[in-house]
């Protein structure tokens, strides 16, 4: 991306302030165009619910707590009721933060917490729920010379993540105050060692704390601090060439988010909280 396109784009996303429906700085401020609902609470058990998934066969959700927690899932139903446990073989949660889904029915598990920036032990799990095995995927990133780099340059860590066409796409959690970028990085899915350089980034004030592609392969969104933003996938690129969409959800501590389908999105946070956001 050139310099001056780069540099526009960057500055659409840090201005989104979601107060208006009027289309400006390229995301519609589509706070009035949605619903957001409490539809229910976890159980107790996943009382730091930091990832969701879908379980489309039984039309229910998996989730799993964050640093500290069991290395296990729980499925809920869709008012948070805990249906069943089910144990990670051969994984260990450090800092678990978000999950992914293939269309195979992979579960990733992000161990990719790294609130202090110097973790050397970056992992995503591979789980497959046919064969009940776990592969592991070692992960570094190509930028970070320094554990920890200096505070302000400690932008590795990640909480948000998703499956696209055999691909893992990876967004910094920017714990900077002036240098504020989230970075993408794109990972195999296979098992293995790998070290990912960036691939792009875009200037957003919040931090982001979760990550999910809607069904159809056409937008993504990312949950922060306050606001979910939309972006359109055009090519089948993922970048932060198009921002759609800004959705202001209130402040709290959102940690995990799902498309239910092209236009809903299902979000928690750490309070067990379950809200759907609906398009009107």
């Amino acid at each position: 991306m050139g310099k001056f396109v780069y540099f526009w784009f960057a500055l659409k996303v840090a201005l989104c302030g979601c107060g208006t429906d009027k289309r400006e700085n390229g995301f519609d401020k589509a706070r009035s165009a949605h619903k957001v609902s409490k539809i229910g609470r976890l159980p107790a058990i996943a009382n730091e619910s930091s990832g969701l998934a879908r379980n489309d066969a039984r039309g229910t959700l998996w989730t799993h707590n964050d640093s500290g927690g069991q290395p296990e899932l729980y499925e809920v139903d869709m008012k948070g009721n805990l249906l069943s446990t089910l144990p990670v073989p051969d994984a260990r949660n450090v800092d678990w933060e978000d999950m992914a889904q293939s269309p195979d029915g992979t579960l990733y598990i992000g161990d990719l917490g790294n609130n202090a920036n110097e973790r050397r032990d970056l992992t995503i799990y591979a789980l497959s729920l046919g064969a009940k095995t776990t592969a592991a995927l070692h992960i570094q990133y190509a930028d970070q010379k320094d554990f920890p780099p200096v505070p302000d340059a400690r932008n590795f860590d990640c909480e948000a993540f998703f499956y696209h066409n055999n691909h893992l796409y990876l967004f910094s959690k920017n714990r900077s105050k002036t240098n504020q970028y989230v970075k993408l990085y794109e990972s195999p899915v296979q098992p293995g060692d790998y070290t990912l350089p960036v691939k792009d980034s875009v200037l957003v004030k919040d931090m982001v704390t979760a990550a999910d592609i809607n069904p159809s392969g056409t937008a993504f969104a990312l949950l922060t601090y306050g606001r979910i933003l939309i972006f359109e996938i055009k090519e089948g690129r993922i970048d932060f060439n198009s921002p759609s969409e800004c959705i202001k959800i209130g402040k709290a501590q959102q940690e995990a988010l799902i498309f239910l389908n092209d236009n809903d999105l299902l979000m928690t946070n750490e309070q067990g909280q379950m809200y759907r956001i609906r398009r009107r």
